[in-house]
């Protein structure tokens, strides 16, 4: 289904006038792209909401209508505000549906590795988007990876990703998506374990040169004797 946003050409761009807007349940946008001049908006607030809640996030293609022009946008970024979250400005890019995009997607881990059902690790998600090219109707809403062989101490990486037909992970290759690691208190108590086995080589020594010393100093008389 195509959204379609109505919008309107901002006039007054003061910080009065943008506080106006909010007021009233808009919020200032500027559109750019395609070799155009920048062109300041007004969009509806819900709208913004609405397709950033939406499955596909800022990745959704959506039409901007205002005046006689409807045009093909995406959401390029965002502005809120540090203390309370509220979306204060959003920055609109006007895209063509037959030139190819750069956008980052999430990953998606599917199934229960074997290093967590029956060797105690756990998944540490180490990066949870990967950068991609395609056309825009090409979009996936995630890509999919499934982790259901991993064991303990391996990984999965961007190289490891199959992309659906159209899309291309531009992403480097050796960039780790995920990995089956042991829990802190695991290696905490592995490396207690190794300390311990180090101290007691250490005071089992002593005990050896003690024992060479002594037969040393046994056979020192013998050797006067002579």
């Amino acid at each position: 289904m195509t959204i379609t946003i109505k919008a309107q050409k901002r006039v007054d761009l003061g910080k009065n006038a943008c506080r106006r807007l909010r007021s009233s349940g808009r919020i200032p946008a500027v559109i750019y792209g395609e070799s155009t001049d920048s062109l300041p908006l007004a969009v509806d607030k819900k709208d913004l909401l609405a397709i950033l809640k939406s499955e596909s996030g800022e990745n959704t293609l959506f039409k901007v209508g205002f005046d006689a022009e409807i045009l093909d946008a995406m959401i390029k970024d965002l502005q809120t505000d540090p203390v309370t979250d509220e979306l204060l400005h959003v920055d609109l890019i006007r895209i063509s549906m037959d030139k190819i995009l750069r956008v980052s997607v999430p990953v998606l881990l599917k199934g229960e590795p074997v290093g967590v059902k029956a060797e105690g690790g756990f998944v540490d998600f180490v990066t949870r988007q990967l950068d991609i090219e395609c056309l825009p109707k090409n979009i996936p809403e995630s890509l999919e990876l499934d982790i259901s062989d991993l064991h303990l101490h391996q990984a999965v990486k961007a190289s490891d990703v199959l992309p659906p037909e159209g899309v291309k992970v531009i992403s480097d290759p050796g960039t780790v998506l995920a990995l089956i690691a042991l829990p802190k208190e695991e290696v905490a108590k592995k490396a207690e374990g190794e300390e311990e086995a180090v101290e007691g080589e250490a005071e089992a020594e002593p005990e050896v040169i003690k024992k060479e010393r002594a037969e040393k100093e046994k056979e020192e008389p013998e050797k006067k004797k002579e």
